[in-house]
């Protein structure tokens, strides 16, 4: 165990950035429970780092516009044919989106089969460097995850199917780059999965709440034990959300949640 490792400069945007993953994720991940499309996080988050991959072999610089903008894009046509599909075959859309996952993580595979940093950068992609964020990295997203809140709180009644997928692909884009594919279904999924019974605003509190609580404990365990921050916070959401959910009373029938 080593205390001098709870350095603030370090461990103070990674905080930031969890806490910008969690003011997206957490609103989003009522809407996916919901909808019983659990698995769209992951696919989309796996078509974004596709992208990436994509740009990166190309040449562009790893922080660039033409790497985000691959990013976004990727995300955004995986969105636009979720919407496509649910509107045509919604019996299906959860194998739908699980085979789409598969099709998008088998890809970056082989775009990385020659890389001989291939295995580095799937790591990367999967588990996230999320105490290599800068300040830098964070003001951008700062203000596109405030965009997609504003659009997400004010037109939500009216959004439709198309409108939640694009909202999804923005704010999943940006999160993947930040902390990782398993922390964005971490982020997205464990918060509503535990207070499923609870409604409204007291399910977004305590949503948010038990997400920043992890992501504190997490980096600080992960800090002191030399331990990968992403596998540690993961871990961490999962035991909170456990007893988070046992306290909120598993006798309770859950909440229903509107679908937009």
């Amino acid at each position: 165990m080593n205390l001098d490792s709870l350095n603030l400069s370090i461990l103070g945007p990674a905080f930031i950035a969890g806490l910008l993953v969690l003011s997206t994720h957490v609103p989003l991940g009522n809407q996916v429970l919901a909808r019983g499309i659990v698995f769209i996080d992951l696919a989309i988050a796996q078509i974004a780092g596709l992208g990436v991959i994509a740009a990166d072999l190309l040449g562009f610089e790893p922080q660039g516009l033409a790497v985000q903008a691959a990013a976004v894009t990727a995300a955004l046509l995986g969105a636009l044919f979720l919407t496509w599909t649910e509107r045509h075959w919604p019996d299906v859309q959860e194998a739908t989106i699980g085979v789409l996952f598969v099709v998008a993580a088998s890809g970056g595979v082989l775009l990385l089969a020659n890389n001989p940093h291939g295995g580095e950068h799937l790591k990367d992609l999967l588990v996230g460097q999320i105490l290599w964020v800068g300040y830098a990295q964070l003001t951008p997203v700062a203000l596109l995850s405030g965009g997609i809140l504003l659009y997400w709180f004010s037109l939500r009644e009216r959004l439709g199917h198309l409108g939640f997928y694009v909202a999804f692909a923005f704010a999943v884009t940006a999160s993947v780059q930040l902390v990782g594919v398993y922390l964005v279904f971490a982020s997205l999924i464990v918060p509503a999965l535990a207070f499923r019974r609870l409604a409204g605003r007291r399910q977004l509190a305590a949503g948010y709440l038990l997400g920043a609580t992890a992501y504190a404990i997490g980096l600080a365990v992960s800090a002191l034990f030399d331990l990968p921050s992403g596998a540690v916070i993961v871990w961490t959401l999962a035991a909170l959300a456990i007893v988070a959910s046992r306290l909120v009373g598993k006798g309770s029938r859950p909440a229903p949640v509107p679908i937009q």
